[in-house]
C-alpha cells in the first residue's frame, strides 16, 4: 500500500487527509465525513480498509479546518452548511485529477451523514469526475435540488431500525433521475454498532462498487 498524508487547498482553507493506493488500484474512494466526524473515524476507516481489499484506493479527508472544528464543536452549524461542505469536495476532486498517483482514475463518493448530502451536490458539480456515490446511513435529503442533476449511480445504505432516515432516503431516492439502489441492512441503527452490521455494509458498497466500475468498463 501506498499511504501518505496530503493538503487540499480550498477556496482558503488547507484541508488535511489520508490517502492509501493499493497496488494497481482501480479507483479512488473519497470519503465524506459528517456530523462532527472527521477522517479519523473508526467507522469509516474500517470501511476504507475492507474496500482496498478490492484495489479500491481510499481518501479520507477533513472537510473543515481545525479551527472551523472547534467552532463546529459548540455550534454544530458548519456541519450543516452542505454547500460550503459540497465545494471542498470538490476541490478534492479537483486535485485526485492533478496527483500523478490518482490522476486518470474513476472516483467514487462515499458520503456519511450530512457528508452524503455534500457528495450528492458534488456529484452534481462534477459529472465527469465522479463515477458512483456511496451514502452511508446519510442525509441525502440535504443536496436539495442538486439531486436532479446527479448523474452518476447512487447506493443508499441505512439501517433497518434507523426509521427517521430512512424515510429521508426512501424521499430523497424519489427525486433522483439515475439509477440507484436502497440498501437496507436489518436491525441496524443509525451508526452501525450492532454486531456485524458495519461489515455488511462493507461488504455491500465493496460489491457494489466493482460492480459499477465493470459495468463502466465494459
Amino acid at each position: 500500500m501506498n499511504s501518505q498524508t496530503v493538503t487540499v487547498p480550498a477556496g482558503g482553507a488547507a484541508l488535511t487527509g489520508d490517502l492509501v493506493l493499493p497496488p494497481a488500484a482501480r479507483a479512488v474512494v473519497l470519503f465524506a465525513h459528517g456530523s462532527g466526524s472527521s477522517r479519523h473515524s473508526p467507522r469509516n476507516r474500517e470501511v476504507a480498509a475492507g474496500l482496498r481489499t478490492a484495489r479500491l484506493g481510499t481518501l479520507l479527508i477533513d472537510l473543515l479546518t481545525e479551527e472551523e472544528d472547534r467552532l463546529d464543536a459548540r455550534t454544530a452549524e458548519l456541519r450543516f452548511d452542505i454547500p460550503l461542505l459540497g465545494r471542498r469536495l470538490v476541490a478534492a476532486l479537483d486535485e485526485l485529477a492533478r496527483w500523478p498517483g490518482t490522476r486518470g482514475l474513476p472516483v467514487i463518493l462515499f458520503g456519511a451523514s450530512t457528508g452524503a448530502g455534500a457528495a450528492l451536490v458534488a456529484a452534481a458539480a462534477r459529472p465527469d469526475r465522479v463515477q458512483a456515490v456511496v451514502s452511508r446511513g446519510g442525509r441525502p435529503d440535504l443536496a436539495g435540488e442538486a439531486l436532479a442533476g446527479v448523474r452518476a449511480p447512487v447506493l443508499l445504505i441505512v439501517g433497518g431500525e434507523d426509521r427517521h432516515v430512512l424515510r429521508l432516503n426512501e424521499e430523497a431516492a424519489r427525486r433522483l433521475h439515475v439509477p440507484h439502489t436502497l440498501h437496507v441492512v436489518p436491525g441496524a441503527t443509525h451508526l452501525f454498532e450492532e454486531p456485524g452490521a458495519l461489515n455488511q455494509v462493507t461488504e455491500a458498497v465493496r460489491r457494489w462498487c466493482v460492480e459499477r466500475l465493470r459495468t463502466a468498463a465494459g
